[in-house]
Parts: C-alpha cells; structure tokens; sequence
C-alpha cells in the first residue's frame, strides 16, 4: 500500500519549509528512517527521514521549494501503485513526464494535430545539423542581413529557441558563433557561450558552453536556503527600521578581576560574554523600555527578557533565544547560552528555539574585530554589539593615567520606538554594572541611574 510521506510540522511557529535537496529519487529502493532530503527552515537545517519502506514512487516538490507543513513531500510504495490521490494540488511537481512516443508506422492511428513550418523554419533546421529550431523573427533576419550575419548560425531565445532581435544584438555585442555541438548544448541544455570561444576565429565549441550567469575566474553559486533567508531578513531590517548606532567602551579590569576571583573560589568558569549577557539583564530592568518590540503603530514593551544570542554556524548566522533569562542566575544564564550555541553549531537546535527575542546581544570580540554595527533583530528595537579587547589609556581617579583593557561597545536602536538619549542611558547603566560589579543579580541595582 503507497504511503505518503509528509513536511513534518518543525515547531509551532513554522508554517512552510524550503526543501533545499533531495537525497533519493523515484524508483530508489528505501527503508524506514533513511534520509530522504534536506529541508531548512528560516534560520535551521533538517534530515527528512522516511516512515515507510519500500520504492520511491514520485517526488511531489522540486528542489528549493518552499513547501507547506504535513503536506504530501513524495511517496512510498510498490512500482504500479495509484498515487493520485497524494498528489498536492500545489506541488511543484519534481517528476519529470515521460515522452509521449507517436508511431509513423500505425495508419489506423486517429489524426494527430501537426503544424505547418514555413518553410524559413524548415530551411535553418535542415542547416543547423537537425538541432531543434523554431526559426527566425522577421525583425531580426532583417537586421542580421544589415550586419552581415548569418542569422542561421545564431542560437534563438524566444519562445521554442525562436532568433528573435536579441539574439542578433547579444551576437553584435561579442557573443561568439557556435559550433554545431555547442548550439545543440545552448538549446537543450540552456547553456550560455563564453565573449570568446576556443575554437577558431573565437568560436565557441561545445566544451566551452557554461551555465547561465557565470563569470570568468569565479565559482559562482546561487543564493539559496538559509543564506537567501539570511539576506532578505537583513534587507528587510534596513529597508524597514530607522537604525541608530551608538558607541561605548567599558573597562574590563572588573570582570577580569571576577572572573579569577571565581576561579580561586572554585566556583564554574564564566566568560566575558556571559558577564556581558548578565550586565544586559541588570540594565533593562532599570531601563525596560528598551526590551520591546516596534510593531508599527504599537510598543510593546516586555516584563521578562527572552535574550537572543548571535551564533556564528556552519549553515549562517542563527539566533537562538534563552527564553525567560531574566529569572536565571549567572550560573544558569552561562550554561543555557553554551547549550543553544551547541546546538546550533551541531544542528540540532529547534526552529522555536530561534524565535520569541525581545533584545540580542552579538559579540565579535572573539574574531578580533574591535568595532561593527550591528543589525537589527525586527521587531526588536535593540541589540548590542561586543568587540575586542583592545588596551587604551584611561584617567584614574588620582589623576593618573594608566593603561587597561578596553571593550568597544555598538548599540543599534530603531529611533522610530527609541531615542538617541534613553539609549544612551542604558548604555551608561549597562557600563557601570561592568565596571563595579560584574555577574550580580539585576535587583542589587535596581534604580540606579
């Protein structure tokens, strides 16, 4: 009995998933588990495995899809089975029909529709070595003839490989002529001449016939899955927020000095990071109204703080949320980070697990990069930015300068839901809780300005 096999449903938030690559195709012999694609949603990347065994009957959906959740994906069965009733109605339709073959030698056969050529059609066909032609427009042999170029030997990009007046410009413009081969490659492959062929006088021949778009001395890829999704989040974020950047620094002494102090008390090691996302928490409560989201015509301002984390994965940039960060201990918050970027990195992090933030830190400190402006998270109105540490002289209170360690601070706000001066204002907060008491709770600050 055929047995579909769905999109499975990647968390409550998912409604659709892209379906980046098949792993098998129709009459493969599969068992129950066997990867059957690779599926991503927008930020994660998934196996998707078989619940059946048995032969590959079809595959509904084409590579790069974007297909809806427990919908049909390709079935599973015996060789001969009806499957049309799994057939989505709004699939791509990833198998390819089989050719419909007319018999010449059959005269009871019923009359079979066939067109007439003219006969300019027939004349470049029998020309070009039986390479399918549907001939040239009227426009375009007309400006051939002008140019002096044979417009038989040009490859047609209009409807049915019809030459049609690009054509001859495209050919005026540097394009070399075919070779018998290449034409054929350029027809029914869709593949595209180099500006100068190989063979003689700058023909082109069919080994040097390339895929559309491609430059010379370049690998050139298509932007898809998490990297497309990627870039359209970040034009959307630009495109959409009135993004405001604003620079600090603070003096690690302090957290340096923390963190040893734990060491020697033989309490958990932390990072600066983790000192950092605890210093965040410590801020927004005094200042909360910059954990909210920009919802066009409406604030929403949180009372707990779902913190995003910018990890850099082998699949792209993912930002996975420790939801209620504001109730955990240093210890706890520490430990919840580590855990999400893992999981990230591994691809094992659930697609719910990247949505629900209400303010991100990112930190390229580790990379050395000293100072960059951060994106923006939509509909978040906030994310702060860590670099390096770089040494810098500072005063002291004696009047003395000395030299310490510097971290640069970048925090992007939307000023369409924040201005430049309360933003400013947290960044004073979140510098002071760095530099006189790194890692306490946000209560023991409470109210401090």
């Amino acid at each position: 009995m055929a047995t579909p096999v769905i999109m499975p449903r990647q968390g409550q938030s998912v409604e659709s998933c892209i379906l980046t690559e098949w792993k098998v195709q129709p009459g493969d012999t599969v068992a129950e588990g066997d990867v059957l694609a690779v599926i991503e949603t927008d930020k994660a990347s998934f196996d998707l495995e078989s619940t059946a065994s048995g032969t590959v009957l079809e595959l509904f959906w084409e590579a790069d899809d974007d297909v809806p959740v427990l919908a049909n994906v390709l079935v599973i069965g015996e060789e001969g089975e009806n499957i049309d009733e799994f057939r989505p109605a709004d699939s791509g339709g990833a198998s390819v029909p089989e050719p419909v073959v007319t018999s010449t030698s059959d005269t009871s056969t019923p009359a079979v529709e066939t067109t007439v050529q003219p006969q300019e059609t027939i004349a470049s066909t029998a020309s070009s070595a039986s390479v399918p032609s549907a001939g040239i427009s009227p426009r375009a042999r007309k400006k051939a003839m002008r140019a002096g170029v044979d417009a038989e030997i040009l490859v047609g990009t209009g409807p049915g490989g019809r030459v049609i007046e690009r054509d001859v410009d495209a050919f005026l413009a540097g394009s070399p002529r075919l070779s018998a081969t290449a034409r054929v490659r350029a027809q029914q492959d869709g593949l595209e001449a180099p500006v100068r062929g190989s063979g003689i006088a700058g023909m082109a021949l069919a080994s040097d016939m390339r895929e559309p778009g491609a430059i010379d001395g370049a690998d050139v890829t298509p932007v898809k899955g998490i990297r497309k999704l990627i870039a359209d989040k970040m034009m959307q974020s630009l495109q959409g927020t009135a993004q405001l950047t604003l620079y600090s620094s603070f003096d690690a002494t302090a957290c340096q000095q923390y963190r040893k102090k734990r060491l020697a008390d033989g309490e958990s090691k932390v990072s600066i990071n983790d000192l950092v996302a605890k210093a965040i928490l410590s801020a927004l409560k005094v200042h909360p109204e910059m954990n909210a989201h920009f919802l066009g015509d409406r604030l929403a301002v949180f009372h707990e703080v779902n913190l995003g984390i910018a990890v850099d994965s082998p699949r792209g940039l993912m930002v996975p949320v420790v939801e209620g960060a504001s109730k955990m201990s240093l210890e706890m918050l520490s430990a919840e980070i580590k855990k999400k970027a893992i999981a990230c990195r591994d691809g094992t992090i659930q697609p719910d697990d990247l949505s629900g933030g209400t303010f991100t830190l990112t930190n390229l400190g580790m990379l050395g990069v000293e100072n960059f402006t951060p994106v923006l998270n939509p509909p978040e109105i906030a994310i702060l930015g860590v670099g390096g540490i770089s040494v810098k002289p500072k005063r002291q209170a004696d009047g003395e300068i000395s030299f310490v360690d510097q971290i640069s601070l970048s925090l992007t706000i939307d000023h369409q839901a924040i201005d430049g001066a309360p933003a400013a204002r947290f960044l004073q907060t979140f510098v002071n809780h760095l530099e006189t008491h790194p890692g306490e709770n946000p209560q023991t600050i409470e109210g401090e300005e």
